[in-house]
């Protein structure tokens, strides 16, 4: 009876039963490949087919890398010691780095200047790109275009002194007008600038010394990727608030202020840049006074801001229009005026809805400058197409070189995008 009596009572498990591992095939990089490269008969096909693709490609390409040479004087040496095998003859960046980097003519004791104005770069960015950095690294930020241009220039310190003087006088001006009226802060601020750079004209010469501390470089000695780097940043840094003020002036009610950037909108949009560039090269030194000598690199930077700018007018456009009614609506509830109601409701969410189409035309912009090259200016491409290639040492390499410039293009253009990317993150504020 017992015996039956212990069969009828059922067990009941005093402590949870261990999880099972998932299967193999179900978890890890197995999980992976099997869901998106064999997933199907259609997709296992293409898988196969590009990595035949790719191993065609990396089994020409990678001893064509692997066989390189580094350390010859000339192209005829490299193609004696490869004895016609494949290889590349990667000497050319060795030997001739320098010129592509700071051009042909830039002194070479003076590389340490514009190499420390490239790092002092990234800490100047760093505040407006990670808005969590402190707001007092701004001060920096602001002081950084005259310390670039004083090291990479050089010559009298006066210079960015006066500018930085006629920036910071149109600062306080405006500041102090602006509460009576926008147009009186924003009119009084420019004409307060203008009124100490036209003086400093004048009280530079009287200060200058015979022998400034930092040597003197022309803008026609400056050029390789240095050139195209400066071109970047300081048309990008001046077409933006450009393009905001076109697109605020292309939505104003005034008929003449959105006559006027309707004009120069359609204008630039439809004129290649290379067109402006000659016309930055010939022409724009007509517009000057006689006695006026522009110098070729500020011509060009005016074009392409110009270029660029009306792109990004266009994009922060459709920004705006993309704002519901509501959020102008809202703004006048408020009690904001225009400038209050543009500069903390709509411009801070139409220009989160305009990241991608800055970022690209950033991108462009950046590599759009290589075109400098056709009105004689030797950035990267034309130290290659020009100096380099003329050479009886290195005539007939072109690969080396150009796939070198095509890297250096590649990695500011690439951590752009990922930075655009990461922006679009951080700024997202809804939930899916």
């Amino acid at each position: 009876m017992s015996d039956t009596h212990a069969e009828s009572v059922a067990f009941v498990r005093t402590e949870p039963v261990p999880s099972a591992p998932p299967p193999f095939q179900a978890t890890g990089p197995v999980k992976w490949i099997r869901e998106n490269l064999f997933a199907n008969v259609p997709n296992t096909i293409l898988t196969l087919v590009a990595l035949y693709a790719i191993y065609v490609v990396l089994s020409a390409i990678l001893p064509w890398i692997v066989n390189g040479i580094w350390n010859t004087d000339s192209l005829a040496e490299c193609r004696e010691i490869l004895q016609g095998a494949t290889g590349a003859c990667f000497s050319v960046l060795t030997e001739r780095w320098h010129q592509l980097l700071f051009g042909f003519t830039y002194p070479s004791e003076l590389y340490w200047r514009p190499t420390l104005a490239f790092v002092l770069l990234f800490f100047a960015a760093a505040p407006v790109l990670f808005f969590d950095l402190p707001r007092k690294l701004l001060i920096f930020t602001a002081l950084y275009p005259f310390i670039a241009y004083y090291l990479i220039w050089g010559g009298t310190i006066w210079v960015p002194i006066f500018a930085l003087l006629g920036f910071a006088g149109g600062y306080l001006t405006y500041a102090r007008f602006v509460t009576q009226s926008f147009a009186k802060g924003f009119f009084g601020g420019i004409a307060a600038a203008f009124l100490i750079w036209t003086l400093a004209g004048y009280i530079t010469p009287l200060l200058a010394a015979e022998n400034p501390a930092m040597a003197a470089v022309p803008s026609r000695d400056m050029g390789g990727f240095m050139l195209n780097m400066m071109l970047g940043v300081i048309c990008v840094s001046l077409s933006l608030p450009i393009g905001i003020a076109l697109a605020l002036g292309r939505q104003s009610s005034m008929p003449l202020i959105k006559l006027v950037c309707v004009v120069f909108i359609e204008f630039v949009r439809g004129v290649p840049l290379i067109t402006l560039l000659f016309v930055a090269s010939v022409v724009l030194a007509y517009f000057f006074p006689p006695e006026a000598s522009i110098d070729l690199i500020l011509r060009v930077i005016i074009m392409i801001t110009m270029f660029s700018s009306a792109y990004i007018a266009e994009v922060i456009r459709g920004g705006l229009a993309a704002l519901p009614k509501g959020q102008y609506e809202a703004a006048d509830s408020l009690g904001l005026d225009y400038p209050q109601a543009m500069r903390l409701i709509i411009l801070p969410q139409a220009l989160k809805i305009s990241i991608p189409g800055i970022v690209n035309v950033a991108v462009g912009l950046f590599k759009d400058t290589t075109l400098v090259s056709v009105i004689s200016m030797f950035d990267l491409v034309g130290m290659i197409r020009g100096p380099i290639l003329a050479s009886t040492e290195w005539n007939g390499v072109y690969w080396e070189l150009f796939m070198f410039a095509a890297l250096l293009f590649f990695v500011v253009c690439y951590g752009i995008s990922q930075y655009s990317q990461w922006l679009e993150r951080r700024l997202a504020t809804d939930h899916r």
